[in-house]
Parts: C-alpha cells; structure tokens; sequence
C-alpha cells in the first residue's frame, strides 16, 4: 500500500521521533510512505485567525502537489496539521468563491481528489490491525496507559471524522493490540492549551496540570499521545512534587512491542520525560 505523507514541520524538528516511530510501523506492516517534495507549513496555530485566503492556500498547495504526483490519500500524523487540512479542503469544497481565489494564488487548479487520513485511521484499518497483531512480538503487558487524544483529532466532529466526539476508542483499540492497559478515563478529549503555550502559559499550567491528575487518578503510568504540540505540552508543562509522567506517541508503543527496541531508544533520548522507566518495569 502505497500512501502520500506530510510530515509537517514539528515531525522535522521538535516531534522526530514521532516521525520515525510513523515511518518505522508504517514499514513493519507495509505501508510505503511517500513524502511529497518541497512541502510548507500548513499555517497551523498561524493564519486562520486572520488570512481566510492564505489558511486555504497553505494546505491546499501541499494538496495540489499530492495530487500531481498521482497521490489520492496522504497521511498526516501531526494533529493540528490533520485539521488545518481537513478544514480548508472542506471550506474548498463549499465556497467555490474562496476555491477561486487559492487558485488564483497558486497559479494551479486544485482537484480536492486527494483523501486526508490521521495514521490513527490508517492503522486502524482492518487488514493493517491484522498485520499489527501478527508483529507482535515483545506484548507490553502489565503497562496501564491512558489515551489522549485532545481537540483537534475530533473537533469539530463535521470536519475530522475520525471518531466519536466524546469517547474515541481508535487509539485505545490500537494501544491495545500491544499488550499496554489502555485505561478508561474522562479527560481524553480535553483541551490542554496547545494553542496558547507561548501568551498564556499559566492557563497552559492549569489544563495540562487537570489532566495529568486524571491521568494519575486512574493508575496510568503514562499518556499515550497523537499530536506533537499537546505532548510538548502535557511533556513541557508538568509541576509540583509529583513523579512525572511520560508522554509516549502512540506508535512508538507500537514499535516497541514490534520489536523495535533499538529503534525506540533512539525516540527515547528526544523526550523530556524519558519514558524508559515506565516501559522497563513491565518488560
């Protein structure tokens, strides 16, 4: 299976071991990832409060690429990417004003042919579930987790689609697969501030400080996570006395319990929080 992909810019700086840990489970269970060339930034946390033009534009001319290159799905693992580009090639599809207008800018035709996916989906898929199952080798069992998936992978629910609004269980079945506990808790799909880290970091404290003590509350000895920007949050923002808790990309528990060991010691050394311990004490 042959997929387009995005990585985005905090997959090459900040968040590159969540873009190997992709790449890694992606290959395990063959699904060939093909970068498109000369990406932007999708104008994330950016643009959309003030250019409506560009916040199309930006994510529409990686589209565009996708589309010339043959491509009709790219995955795109960074949440807040994911919903910038669901989001304009949605507005792209009702407002043929606005469609105009970022064609116009770009100079190209865009086609809207090009499927957008979270790797949560993509992996999710029946026939790639079955070949996770079979590459199991090293089962993480007595690791209890919870699952976060914050706003952006199910909000606004008419443009991501990915699961349910309240209670999404697609990461947690995923988790599952490894062996790890993935616990039932009530703040998977809260807000941890992503979007405000940098003006308000003392409402950042705040929320991020209300999940981890769910997370604690329910005996997690980590949280599982799908976006760069909440896990450098719920990472960066832990205070107080407390033992801090790791905050793992999903796939590198699933590249974990592949049997990639020495690749995740690799995607070990780029957390704040080395989640070594935590998988240690159940191996």
């Amino acid at each position: 299976m042959k997929i387009g992909y995005y990585p985005g810019c905090s997959l090459e700086s900040t968040a590159i071991e969540y873009d190997r840990s992709v790449r890694a489970v992606a290959a395990q269970v063959g699904v060939e990832l093909i970068e498109i060339p000369d990406w932007n930034c999708c104008g994330a946390s950016s643009t959309h409060p003030v250019d409506a033009v560009l916040t199309a534009a930006l994510p529409a001319r990686n589209l565009v690429i996708a589309e010339e290159m043959g491509l009709d799905h790219l995955a795109i693992p960074c949440a807040a990417c994911f919903l910038r580009f669901r989001d304009a090639q949605k507005r792209l599809k009702e407002d043929p004003a606005l469609r105009k207008k970022v064609e116009e800018t770009l100079g190209k035709k865009y086609k809207g042919t090009t499927k957008i996916s979270h790797p949560l989906s993509i992996f999710s898929q029946p026939e790639i579930k079955k070949k996770i199952k079979q590459k199991i080798v090293h089962p993480l069992k007595g690791l209890k987790v919870v699952c976060y998936y914050g706003c952006y992978l199910v909000r606004p629910p008419e443009t991501t689609h990915i699961d349910d609004l309240e209670n999404p269980m697609v990461m947690d079945d995923l988790i599952g697969l490894t062996g790890a506990e993935a616990l039932d808790w009530a703040w998977k799909v809260d807000c941890c501030g992503a979007g405000h880290a940098l003006l308000r970091p003392e409402l950042v404290d705040r929320l991020v400080g209300d999940i981890l003590e769910g997370a604690r509350k329910t005996g997690a000895q980590g949280i599982v996570d799908a976006c760069p920007l909440c896990q450098a949050n719920l990472e960066g923002h832990q205070k107080g006395p407390d033992a801090p808790l790791p905050i793992f990309y999903f796939t590198e528990l699933l590249g974990l319990a592949m049997g990639l060991e020495k690749e995740a010691e690799g995607w070990w050394k780029k957390h704040l929080i080395s989640p070594k311990k935590a998988v240690a004490r159940q191996r």
